[in-house]
């Protein structure tokens, strides 16, 4: 082979496809595609990264603060009043957890989060649980975020709450949706309503407190709803107070979220992570505090038919008027964009593991918007099955959304604390490659250590007790889903591993020889333009063609056989009698017959004729045989399976 560029022989030739995809409905829908040269366009900066990857973490203060009084409640309200010191201890966990998460980002700056700082530093199976924990977290993320998103609407315009589980279907399609469109796209779609939800809710806090404080006129909760009777507890006791701090954690969902999307950033990424990280943090921590204080001040009632924060907004805007309904709606949009940073992190997680081969492959394919489109989808389509089953019910989800969160936290921090110690074994100057990032020493690696190793110890005390406290409400599910999700990641990879080595060149040898004898079979429904086409291209494969007709009708076999005898060239055909009127299972067990007669180094393929309509429409008016027959044979160990198409135009000519 000549390669016209410089006219010497080579076995490869470059050249760039000068193919450019049409304009369709789809790309309407999602935007044009982009090509592989646009992605280093498409990264995004602080400000638009902090509403795509912390929507989910500032979203939690609509609901943590609730959680908490929810279970508070079983004591009476007398019990509401340890709802601030119960934040506060919670804001002290956010701090140990962000530290933790910003020596992460710096340390892997190509992303992966958790799962790939188990991996690295724990092993394969702690990083399989890592995957599996924060892939169930991401699909709780939208469940749990669009469902509360719809209880603040429903909280505004009750008429709707049994419309819920639509409404949140239909909101979890326009994600996705926006998704599709590219990260850069979605994220400054929804930069606006992020920041309006923190202007609003800073608005709502700060009024409150100054209406507490310096003006002494803000009231309590007017016409407050009924609160929901719950037995079993009747005083406040060691086991509620863990029991509502594990409830309040769910403030902490999507911290990770930053560190498992690095790669969406701009140069220098780790550092503009980590600010965003930062300021996520804070944000959240001085928002839930606020709202935690002023929910005791105006005595609150956790409510399935009233959120908390819709109580806040009408106790501090003395009503229902334009503010109040601006903080619901902005609350609103902001849970619905939680989702968003699920939608943003579940598929480079999917990808990632998929890269590993513990998923489908396809997961790690990029779509026309360079994106996961697959692994969008999949999100989409499993929170919408959970939601319907779940009723679109933020407090039946809550009980399975947090342990996978802390699970996670827990072994990214115990393996950034394994990390730190392998780099205090390193010599100055020394460095030591690993799959997801470099070692190098540094003189504070204790003080880093220490503090990955307390984080660890703290997520994972949290984790405990969320598991018991919450086992009975149904976090089971969880500790019976993650198992399995893992258990179905080393199954997946068992296959890609075998399928791996049965298709080795590795010690292959010798290519084997050129087949001594070529054999071709032609199934033949009737005798025609097309069946004659495929017997031309079948003759240029091989002198030995059977042409196989199945005999249902006589009279219609009978036909077969005048015209073979016609046209057909003087090939022997073999028709085969089908008393029970069958046509698969007697063509398939007569090549069946063949194939384990065949010699050594024989080729057997099947040339199969298939009508292929240029009119959409009427192509339903046609038993595709082809189809039927190449699903069939492609099982059949061995054999090379041939559709030969025949188009008939509306002027009756074939081709």
């Amino acid at each position: 082979m000549i390669n016209p560029k410089d006219n010497q022989q080579t076995a490869f030739i470059e050249r760039a496809a000068d193919y450019t995809p049409p304009r369709t409905l789809r790309s309407w829908l999602i935007g044009r595609p982009l090509s592989t040269a646009d992605a280093s366009h498409q990264t995004i900066g602080k400000v638009v990264g902090l509403a795509v990857f912390a929507s989910d973490a500032l979203s939690s203060t609509a609901y943590a603060t609730q959680e908490i009084l929810v279970i508070l409640a079983a004591a009476g309200t007398m019990a509401f009043g340890i709802v601030f010191p119960i934040s506060i201890a919670i804001i002290v966990l956010l701090g140990i957890v962000t530290i933790s998460y910003e020596q992460t980002i710096h340390a892997y700056p190509d992303g992966g989060g958790a799962y790939i700082v188990a991996r690295d530093n724990l092993g394969e199976f702690p990083a399989l649980i890592a995957g599996a924990s924060l892939l169930t977290d991401y699909i709780l993320t939208v469940s749990v975020s669009i469902a509360s998103g719809v209880a603040q609407i429903t909280s505004a315009f009750p008429f709707l709450y049994d419309y819920r589980v639509i409404l949140s279907v239909i909101f979890i399609m326009f994600v996705m949706i926006m998704n599709l469109r590219g990260v850069k796209e979605s994220g400054t779609a929804f930069a606006i309503p992020t920041y309006f939800f923190v202007v609003m809710m800073f608005i709502a806090v700060g009024s409150g407190l100054f209406r507490l404080f310096i003006s002494n006129t803000l009231g309590v909760v007017v016409d407050p709803p009924e609160m929901e009777t719950l037995h079993g507890i009747s005083s406040i006791t060691p086991f509620l107070i863990l029991h509502a701090f594990a409830s309040g954690t769910t403030a902490l969902t999507g911290v990770e979220a930053i560190s498992n999307g690095i790669t969406a950033f701009k140069e220098p990424r780790s550092k503009n992570a980590g600010i965003t990280l930062v300021w996520m943090s804070l944000i959240l921590g001085s928002l839930f505090l606020g709202i935690s204080y002023l929910a005791k001040e105006i005595a609150v009632i956790p409510s399935e038919s009233e959120t908390v924060i819709s109580q806040l907004a009408r106790t501090v805007f003395d009503g229902r008027g334009s503010l109040y309904l601006m903080l619901i709606g902005a609350t609103t949009v902001i849970l619905i964009m939680a989702a968003n940073t699920a939608f943003a992190d579940f598929p480079r997680l999917g990808a990632l593991v998929a890269k590993d081969g513990f998923l489908p492959r396809q997961l790690n394919y990029r779509g026309s918007r360079l994106v996961y489109s697959r692994g969008i989808v999949a999100l989409a389509a499993i929170a919408s099955i959970i939601l319907i089953i779940f009723q679109a019910s933020v407090t039946r989800l809550i009980p399975l959304y947090a342990i996978g969160v802390f699970l996670s936290f827990t072994l990214s921090q115990g393996g950034m604390a394994l990390r730190w110690h392998k780099i205090g074994k390193l010599k100055p100057g020394e460095e030591k490659v690993e799959r997801g990032s470099t070692l190098q020493f540094v003189k504070d690696w204790p003080v880093k250590m220490v503090i990955n190793g307390f984080g660890a110890l703290c997520t994972a005390v949290v984790m405990m007790v969320f598991a018991i406290t919450k086992f009975h409400d149904g976090a089971w599910v969880v500790l019976i889903l993650i198992p399995t999700l893992v258990a179905a990641f080393w199954l997946i990879h068992r296959h890609y591993n075998n399928l791996a080595k049965k298709l080795s060149l590795d010690n292959f040898g010798a290519i084997p020889p050129h087949t001594i004898r070529h054999r071709v079979i032609m199934p033949v429904s009737g005798v025609h333009q097309g069946t004659l086409a495929a017997l031309r291209y079948a003759r240029m494969l091989s002198d030995d063609i059977t042409a196989v007709h199945v005999s249902i009708e006589p009279a219609d076999s009978e036909k077969v056989r005048q015209k073979w005898e016609t046209w057909g060239e003087g090939v022997r055909m073999v028709m085969l009698t089908s008393p029970y009127r069958l046509f698969l299972e007697p063509l398939l067990a007569y090549i069946s017959e063949i194939a384990q007669r065949r010699q050594p180094g024989e080729t057997i393929t099947i040339v199969v004729p298939e009508f292929v309509s240029n009119n959409r429409l009427t192509s339903t008016l046609h038993t595709n045989t082809a189809d039927l027959l190449r699903s069939q044979l492609k099982r059949q160990h061995g054999i090379v399976i041939i559709n030969v198409p025949y188009h008939v135009h509306e002027e009756g000519q074939v081709d």
